[in-house]
């Protein structure tokens, strides 16, 4: 069944609780353990989160089709409010804290599992990281009730990233696809290239970032009043409670504290590597009075695959989310004149681990986007044929 033959008001009510996808890898740690067990392939069923993250919803992306629905502008207030959608979106916290502690207990009674099996389960919880704690925490942080906003900071402590709430708000959102912004990935640059300079350049701007806004108070970057210091003390915290954990099941303090960093160092990296697929090539006009034009639909790829829109809170509707950053995730809108990618993010991350294959299918879709308009501002030229 695809979706462009329901009605607009049908398969607005099955994207409605559609969105209770979200609960499915929150699940996944716990059903790899179960099938393990059930059927003996313990190595292959640590990465089970993998082969359906990766493997089953693309697929489904393709069978179920695009989402052909936008919320009419009268729905939007109404859809807006509706506490149903924030009551999902707050509910990731301590469903993910629950997640992370319960996969840990999992992982130490799991001796069937070889190296490389915890190596993959440690990945899948990191995956479970990026899709619940990363992008629910960004569809958080960028909402205006302090509930919200300090669920979203929190999530992001859960994964080691607490920087991103002030860099992603006050960075990214201002400088996207220009020079300045080391989220916004450059045309003909290697992912591989672009993801040690996100991370550095990510942590050290939003210190920066920090640092200006806690002047503008009259508070030094030290004062108790910095969220910062006090995220990165809960990532602390929870690293060294994992640790204890851990070694209460008779295993090390290590291993529990690395367990954390490692699923956190897997979240974040997924983060980055959206963020390379979402403005890889893409850049906005420098004007006359030296300034950039303004953010517009323009400026971030768009995908509107449904069923990754489920599991994403729509994040792929990424157009429409950068040119009003404010609007909540059910009534964020897809727009075809937007440039286009060709899969669901979940195929395109796929993809972007191979950089040849990345710049065969996507260089030319950025040369044709940009025909006939003005090259890149950072002189890594989009030239027109």
């Amino acid at each position: 069944m695809r979706l462009h033959s329901l009605k607009p008001s049908t398969a607005l009510t099955i994207k409605k609780y559609g969105y209770f996808i979200f609960l499915m890898p929150l699940l996944l740690p716990a059903s790899s353990y179960y099938f393990a067990q059930l059927t003996g392939y313990h190595d292959f069923f640590a990465g089970l989160t993998l082969l359906v993250v990766y493997g089953l919803v693309p697929l489904m992306d393709l069978v179920l089709g695009k989402d052909p629905v936008n919320p009419d502008e009268t729905q939007v207030p109404h859809l807006s409010e509706e506490k149903f959608y924030r009551y999902l979106t707050l509910s990731c916290l301590p469903l993910y804290l629950l997640c992370l502690f319960s996969s840990g207990y999992l992982l130490m009674n799991w001796p069937e599992l070889s190296l490389l099996g915890q190596l993959l389960y440690v990945v899948s919880m990191g995956v479970v990281g990026g899709i619940i704690a990363i992008n629910v925490g960004h569809e958080l942080i960028h909402k205006s009730t302090k509930i919200e906003q300090l669920f979203g900071g929190l999530l992001y402590s859960l994964v080691s990233y607490a920087g991103f709430k002030v860099e992603h708000v006050y960075g990214h959102h201002v400088h996207v696809s220009t020079p300045e912004d080391a989220s916004s990935s450059r045309y003909k640059q290697s992912l591989y290239n672009f993801l040690p300079k996100a991370y550095v350049g990510n942590f050290l701007n939003a210190w920066k970032i920090q640092k200006k806004r806690m002047n503008k108070k009259g508070l030094g970057l030290l004062s108790s009043k910095n969220e910062l210091i006090w995220y990165y003390l809960v990532s602390a915290l929870v690293a060294v409670l994992m640790g204890l954990f851990f070694q209460t099941l008779g295993s090390s303090f290590l291993l529990g504290a690395g367990f954390f960093l490692g699923q956190s160092f897997i979240a974040f990296t997924l983060l980055e590597i959206i963020n390379y697929i979402e403005h890889y090539g893409l850049h906005r006009e420098k004007l006359s009075n030296g300034k950039y034009q303004r953010v517009n639909i323009e400026h971030s790829w768009n995908s509107n695959y449904f069923l990754t829109n489920m599991f994403l809170f729509q994040l792929q509707r990424h157009s429409d989310h950068h040119a009003y950053a404010a609007r909540r995730y059910q009534v964020l809108r897809h727009h075809e004149q937007s440039p286009q990618l060709p899969f669901g993010y979940a195929t395109m991350f796929v993809i972007a681990m191979i950089p040849p294959l990345w710049m065969a299918i996507m260089n030319p879709r950025v040369e044709l986007y940009y025909q006939g308009k003005v090259s890149q501002p950072d002189n890594q030229a989009i030239r027109a044929f």
